[in-house]
């Protein structure tokens, strides 16, 4: 019914989550319970991203009436590398700790010990359970904070009334997207990736019953690596885009898919087969279905098409950020320097508390001049920011736009690609992929220069 307005690639795919636990534990859940999931191949995103759901059951305990959920991204939950975002994985196993279904809290008592050794299990376990727990701990809390206030307005209005609005909220976002799909064409994009992969999209409108095929065919089979978004993500996607056309002040719910059909081929990277490598596909490819979306419908050129992903740790510390970067300029509007751009939307820690909390110095954190495509309006720029590590650690990063620069639009000049390197004390310079995986010793410099946003219609004379 309603979501956050933040980081829409969590928000929007939660939805299959939710069903799945109702689902999957109809009629052995009870007032109390709580569950948590993270399975790609089962209503999950990728393993970081835990969900945490809680069903709400009338005065009377005996019917479920509503269902709040909260994810977070956990800054470890196994895998391969510190962070668990290796950047070379090739199965799910490799990411870290699959959960799927897992009942977090039985009427009412936390199932610690069950959880620790959940967590403790696999090929890779988690570096750091007390964290985990304690992050599980407040989305429990964050939940019970959901489940009060369902309660007190249940209390106040009645169910059915409350009921009633959900639907109309629902029905609004619905009839919002049809006026949407009222003025739209048919319309179609290829979207190039950096490993040569690529996504089709192809947008077909039916004016007389006011609905949209969405069709991926031709989009790249999955990757034996790790670029590959689960179908969750997709409609994610999709959900996002389409609610930011809208142009009105309306919580975004799954109204919005109402009109909307979606074709998405399976075993292609958009919407691969188990047990697929998935840590990319919440990420970057998320990233690249917005803006092939986007180029489809020609309202935005493309903007940085990468969340920047940055991580690094060793058996102490873990820490992952994503990094801002420019975004595509529009009809109308420049594109934006230094932002969180489109299904990430998350904020950076602040320097201060950042060094406080982890051995590592920021030397740089500034406006990469001149990165954004020109125009009669101009892309935004991205970032230049250099971490210095005072002890050894392990870096990996998950990154795009690194070969292909963001597009530009109608007319305009794409914006620049990014660039990660490090420099070592010694003043040796290393470049790197896109995807990759460093080790750091104390002293050694990272760096990171984002991509600019494309540009927008030919440049004025």
């Amino acid at each position: 019914m309603a979501n956050a307005p933040h980081v829409p690639v969590h928000l929007g795919s939660m939805s299959e989550s939710v069903r799945v636990i109702l689902r999957e534990n109809a009629g052995k859940i009870r007032p109390g319970d709580v569950f948590m999931m993270n399975n790609p191949y089962n209503g999950g995103t990728h393993l970081p991203d835990v969900t945490v759901i809680t069903p709400v059951f009338d005065a009377a305990g005996e019917e479920i009436i509503y269902t709040v959920a909260s994810r977070g991204h956990h800054a470890d939950i196994g895998g391969k590398t510190p962070g668990s975002a290796p950047p070379d994985s090739r199965t799910i196993e490799e990411e870290g700790v699959v959960i799927d279904n897992f009942r977090l809290v039985d009427q009412g008592i936390l199932r610690e010990a069950e959880t620790r050794a959940l967590l403790a299990s696999g090929t890779y376990p988690c570096r750091n359970i007390d964290q985990n727990m304690a992050d599980l701990a407040a989305q429990i809390a964050a939940n019970a904070t959901g489940v009060a206030e369902l309660e007190k307005i249940t209390r106040h209005f009645g169910q059915d009334a409350v009921h009633a609005y959900m639907g109309h909220v629902q029905d609004n976002a619905e009839e919002s997207v049809r006026r949407v799909l009222d003025v739209l064409k048919n319309s179609s994009f290829s979207y190039k990736m950096d490993d040569g992969a690529k996504i089709d999209v192809a947008i077909r409108v039916d004016r007389e019953n006011r609905a949209a095929t969405i069709d991926f065919t031709g989009t790249s089979d999955q990757s034996a690596l790790n670029y590959n978004a689960p179908l969750s993500i997709c409609r994610a996607v999709v959900l996002y885009v389409f609610r930011t056309l809208v142009g009105r002040d309306i919580p975004m719910n799954e109204g919005c898919l109402k009109p909307l059909e979606l074709i998405v081929p399976e075993g292609s990277m958009i919407n691969p087969k188990a047990p697929a490598a998935v840590i990319s596909g919440n990420t970057e490819v998320s990233q690249s279905i917005a803006d092939a979306l986007y180029g489809a419908l020609g309202v935005i050129a493309g903007s940085q098409g990468t969340m920047n992903n940055f991580v690094y740790g060793n058996d102490v510390y873990q820490n992952y950020e994503t990094i801002c970067g420019g975004t595509g300029a529009g009809d109308g509007f420049h594109g934006t320097s230094a932002v969180h751009s489109h299904m990430t939307n998350t904020r950076m820690t602040d320097p201060e508390v950042l060094e406080t909390r982890f051995p590592v110095r920021v030397d740089e954190f500034s406006i990469r001049q001149g990165s954004g495509g020109l125009g009669q309006f101009v892309g935004g720029n991205g970032i230049v920011r250099q971490l210095k590590f005072l002890e050894p650690m392990t870096v990996t990063t998950l990154s795009s736009h690194r070969v292909v620069p963001p597009q530009g639009a109608g007319g305009g000049t794409p914006g620049a690609t990014g660039e990660n390197a490090v420099r070592r004390a010694n003043g040796a310079i290393e470049l790197l992929q896109g995807n990759d995986a460093v080790s750091m010793a104390a002293g050694d410099i990272f760096i990171m220069k984002t991509p600019g946003g494309g540009g927008y219609g030919g440049a004025k004379s």
